[in-house]
């Protein structure tokens, strides 16, 4: 069993809901020379990291580079319009509007870590990170209770947990996305994470071709369950995906039974020039095949 059996399996979202998932059934003891389960993200290891102690303030814009948010309980949004920002250790509930944290067009560098981000889970909060800018780092965030966990094209995001997103009518819900190619000279690395769409629809990480044809992203070591699909593997009607890497991955069943409501993993491009599908896995047991 994963140690994250908590994280998939009975969890309530914020809005006091308690999501449908099936608790899998108990097994006996791992013998002796069995290796260790790998321990994933989730709510021991990500978000604010206990006894900090935060201040309490409302939505803000940054529009000095440079500035650091550490320790706050932000009601509202911070909007980013300023080069390498960092925000630590902050909590962030969002109210109604487009995003817990935005990084707009022109700007980079920004850096989100040991934090979490939400919605009140009675207006919508589209997006909990959205990068409109060019790089952004997402380290250890604790994302949930929202339409769209992150948007980005380029950047890392890395051993954050992204699960229990809140549906609203006509929403297309997925916790990690990108809708296009990234910046010239960037890359989009999605790396050892727990992601978990609670929802039939749409992903747990999606890679569209919405603005351009997907290259240059590695999806390596994350654990992923439901949604529509597990995982959007960047194909589509612009053209062939490229340099997509999806290694050692693994895909549970604890949401449903085919990893996402119709399958694990759905428009991925063979012939891609330096596609590469590698070591990916049911939890399980057994490899996962891009079909």
């Amino acid at each position: 069993m994963l140690v994250l059996a908590l994280a998939l399996s009975g969890c309530t979202s914020a809005a006091g809901q308690e999501q449908a998932v099936t608790e899998p059934p108990a097994t006996s003891a791992a013998p002796p020379s069995r290796s260790p389960e790998p321990v994933w993200p989730g709510p021991d290891n990500t978000g604010v990291p206990p006894g900090t102690k935060l201040r309490p303030s409302g939505s803000m814009v940054v529009t000095k580079s440079g500035t650091v948010i550490d320790g706050l309980e932000v009601t509202g949004a911070i909007t980013v319009e300023a080069d390498d920002v960092t925000i630590r250790n902050t909590r962030v509930r969002g109210t109604k509007g487009w995003w817990g944290v935005l990084q707009r067009e022109g700007f980079t560098g920004l850096k989100v870590e040991d934090s979490e981000i939400f919605g009140n889970g009675r207006e919508r909060t589209q997006f909990g990170i959205l990068n409109q800018g060019k790089l952004i780092t997402v380290s250890r965030v604790d994302i949930h209770t929202i339409s769209n966990g992150i948007l980005t094209q380029q950047g890392l995001v890395e051993d954050s947990y992204v699960h229990d997103p809140k549906y609203y009518a006509e929403d297309h819900t997925d916790m990690i996305m990108s809708t296009g190619p990234p910046a010239e000279g960037t890359e989009l690395v999605i790396r050892h994470n727990t992601v978990v769409n609670t929802l039939k629809q749409t992903g747990a990480i999606a890679l569209f071709q919405d603005f351009g044809v997907v290259k240059n992203v590695t999806v390596e070591r994350n654990l992923l369950a439901g949604g529509g699909w597990a995982l959007y593997a960047g194909a589509g009607v612009k053209g062939k995906s490229s340099n997509i890497k999806v290694i050692d991955n693994v895909f549970s069943r604890r949401v449903w039974p085919k990893g996402g409501h119709a399958g694990p993993v759905s428009y991925w491009d063979h012939d891609g020039k330096g596609n590469l599908w590698r070591g990916n896995t049911w939890e399980d047991g057994g490899t996962v095949s891009p079909g």
